[in-house]
């Protein structure tokens, strides 16, 4: 068990660095920017991200570079954490690096769908290569399926992924090799939960992971059903197989004869009650606008460290998502008004009035 002294650091360390987060005057800069530029110059200017961007030159700054130095962070503020706590701290380490790991494989297939292989240069996640097996320069250089299973050799992943070897001419089944790979993801993390923690951690920490996992697979149903009228069974062999939400609500939502009948299903469980009234823009934003919520009740008043440390982890995740939103929106070049309706930690902001 941790000693109170460590357990007490954990607690104000996390308080302490979630308290450096962006503010809305920091967030109204950055939809004002005009460039990737500008928007890199407020960050290292302006913002706590100063110190991580201190080497580059904003003026010459690429969007790819930007993301990485953005998550590289997200690496560094977790393991700052991570050596104060000695029971979970390592096992949700492994959460990061698995989550990591899953976005550079989806990330390349994309890449190679798209014939622009090269393009992952720009994206290269060095810092990563201290904390996976995954050949990283290899996968960066796949002209192939095969060459990207090559870089996945000794790695769970090959195992994963082979069954997902695309005929010659077709290309690569990435909604079905995603869901695969959160599926490892997950069932990872719960077996974390289940055998590393008890009482009211493992109850809140449960609390963050069933509700995110419960609205993913509501609006993963409302998306396949409903935009992409997949067929009841094929909707449900795509979803994430944890969480609280039973078998007979599952197949309600998916038989429904229309959104609003799903969402009425929904409505009657406990996630779905609590969710549904979140304002939102997009069905997408549900779950990650509920784990912001939730996580930033509990970094506030949980006094337990592995919950505070998990909740910090999400919450720097929400906010370099939104950060790499409105970078993606200046490069489009969308108007902020635009762009802000993309955002959760901002739109949160606002709607308490900060």
């Amino acid at each position: 068990m941790l000693s109170s002294f460590s357990s007490n650091a954990v607690l104000s360390k996390a308080r302490a660095m979630y308290g450096k987060k962006l503010t809305s005057q920091n967030y109204r800069d950055l939809l004002n920017c005009k460039t990737v530029g500008e928007a890199a110059a407020v960050l290292k200017n302006q913002t706590s991200y100063g110190k991580v961007l201190a080497g580059i030159n904003e003026n010459e700054i690429h969007r790819g570079i930007l993301e990485t130095e953005l998550k590289k962070n997200l690496f560094s503020q977790y393991a700052a954490l991570a050596r104060y706590e000695i029971t979970v701290g390592e096992h949700f380490s492994n959460y990061l690096v698995t989550h990591s790991e899953i976005e550079q494989i989806l990330h390349s297939i994309l890449l190679l769908d798209a014939g622009k292989p090269e393009e992952y240069f720009f994206s290269f996640p060095s810092y990563l290569t201290h904390h996976t097996k995954i050949n990283l320069a290899f996968l960066g250089r796949s002209k192939s399926f095969d060459d990207l299973l090559t870089a996945l050799s000794h790695t769970p992943y090959r195992e994963l992924l082979e069954p997902f070897r695309p005929e010659k001419g077709k290309a690569v089944n990435y909604t079905d090799v995603e869901n695969k790979l959160y599926a490892y993801l997950y069932s990872g993390t719960y077996d974390t939960i289940r055998n590393h923690t008890k009482g009211e951690t493992r109850r809140q920490l449960l609390d963050i992971f069933d509700s995110y996992v419960d609205l993913t697979n509501y609006v993963k149903i409302l998306r396949l059903k409903f935009h992409y009228n997949t067929e009841p069974e094929a909707v449900k062999s795509s979803l994430l197989p944890f969480g609280t939400l039973k078998k007979s609500v599952l197949s309600g939502m998916t038989e429904a004869e229309d959104p609003e009948e799903t969402e009425a299903i929904m409505r009657r469980t406990p996630n779905g009650k609590r969710a549904l009234n979140t304002e939102h823009s997009y069905e997408n934003e549900i779950p990650r606008r509920v784990n912001y919520r939730i996580c930033r009740h509990y970094i506030r008043f949980s006094t337990h460290p592995s919950v505070v440390m998990v909740s910090y982890l999400f919450l720097l995740q929400a906010e370099i998502t939104d950060i790499i939103t409105i970078v993606e929106g200046i490069r489009y070049q969308l108007a902020s008004v635009e762009i802000e309706k993309l955002l959760v930690v901002y739109r949160d902001m606002k709607e308490r009035g900060e």
